[in-house]
């Protein structure tokens, strides 16, 4: 075995070694986050979350879940397109704790610009979507939100219904596996530095969550139930660290960079940057019963492209997805890149290889 593969077997069995899976070092109690304190990111391989382009428009929208809940989003076209012609569409979802200016936006803005017409959201309960409390996880509800998507994209004139696909990012990659394994409509499907978000809560990185440790987690949410059901704070977890020292883990360090910088920093109006990515403790632990590789190969015959970098954390994730699913799929690794760096740094995200993917899979019917 060389010595990369190595160090990174041990880097991904220290990573998972503690007690949350995202985010093993960060704390779990708002009085508790740090002030964030200056550090220059690290904008190398053209790291651009917030690129615009002079080819596509934008407008903001809004639809209604199935909850009845109002789903926001950002709508892109090419500026060539016609409204009164029916076009391919893309859904793309944020990552797991972010909202969809940090990294779908980049995806919609970049995928409209070959062509396709492409709507970014924000999953309820983070963002500008609806739902209370704010950062409350609910993976049935994440995963309604882009069937949700689906339902809005498939009803404008110039949308072709039988042409949508999606993408999801991170935690949104399972989102979406989840909401396609009963969605058919969702024709092509790809995610990009996957995070299987029940797997990662019950086992963490590389299965290093023992039992114990996992039952102590869902007592300690269940105990706080209490205290937040009399009037009492409510307590927040893993996510992102608001402060580096010398003992934050290298993936924190990964995750700062991003978040907690100019590079990919973003707070919505009206919200707190201290809870950015901060889930509430008590909903967290519903992760723990959330299985979406459970009857992954059902999505098949619609196409499947599983995207990681070579040097991800979170690579296993994408891998055990590329193993349970049906053909046709396929595992597109990136070289020389992280988990984050897929987030943003355009000279590494594989654009021709998503093009590709969604060109032929979404191709007019002859």
């Amino acid at each position: 075995m060389s010595k990369q593969k190595t160090d990174r077997r041990e880097f991904l069995k220290a990573v998972g070694s503690g007690m949350f899976a995202l985010s093993l070092l960060a704390a779990t109690g708002s009085s508790a986050i740090a002030a964030q304190a200056a550090v220059a990111p690290d904008m190398s391989k053209g790291a651009d979350n917030f690129y615009t382009s002079a080819q596509v428009t934008v407008e903001k929208v809004r639809f209604s879940n199935q909850y009845q809940m109002s789903v926001a989003g950002n709508l892109y076209m090419p500026k060539t397109f016609s409204r009164d012609s029916a076009h391919p569409a893309i859904i793309v979802g944020h990552p797991m704790g972010a909202v969809k200016e940090q990294s779908a936006n980049l995806y919609a803005t970049k995928m409209a610009e070959q062509g396709f017409v492409t709507l970014s959201i924000d999953l309820p309960f983070w963002g500008e979507s609806e739902g209370e409390p704010r950062n409350l996880v609910a993976p049935d509800i994440y995963a309604e939100a882009f069937s949700a998507a689906v339902d809005f994209l498939g009803t404008q004139a110039f949308v072709d219904r039988a042409r949508i696909g999606v993408i999801g990012i991170c935690g949104s990659g399972s989102f979406v596996i989840s909401a396609a394994k009963l969605d058919p409509r969702m024709r092509a499907i790809a995610t990009v530095s996957m995070y299987d978000m029940g797997a990662a809560n019950r086992h963490a990185l590389q299965r290093s969550l023992t039992l114990e440790q996992r039952k102590a987690i869902i007592a300690e949410a269940a105990e706080q139930r209490y205290v937040e059901f009399t009037g009492g704070e409510t307590q927040y977890t893993s996510g992102t660290v608001h402060q580096l020292d010398d003992n934050t883990h290298p993936i924190q360090r990964e995750f700062y960079d991003f978040y907690r910088t100019p590079r990919g920093q973003f707070t919505p109006k009206g919200q707190s940057p201290l809870l950015t990515t901060h889930p509430t403790l008590t909903s967290n632990v519903k992760f723990m019963n959330f299985y979406p590789f459970n009857d992954i190969e059902t999505i098949s015959p619609r196409p499947m492209l599983f995207i990681a970098g070579e040097n991800a954390h979170s690579r296993e994730f994408s891998e055990d997805a590329y193993r349970l699913a049906g053909e046709p799929k396929a595992l597109h690794i990136v070289p020389g890149a992280g988990h984050v760096d897929l987030y943003d740094r355009v000279q590494l995200i594989p654009w021709e290889r998503l093009t590709a993917f969604f060109k032929q899979n979404l191709a007019a019917k002859q």
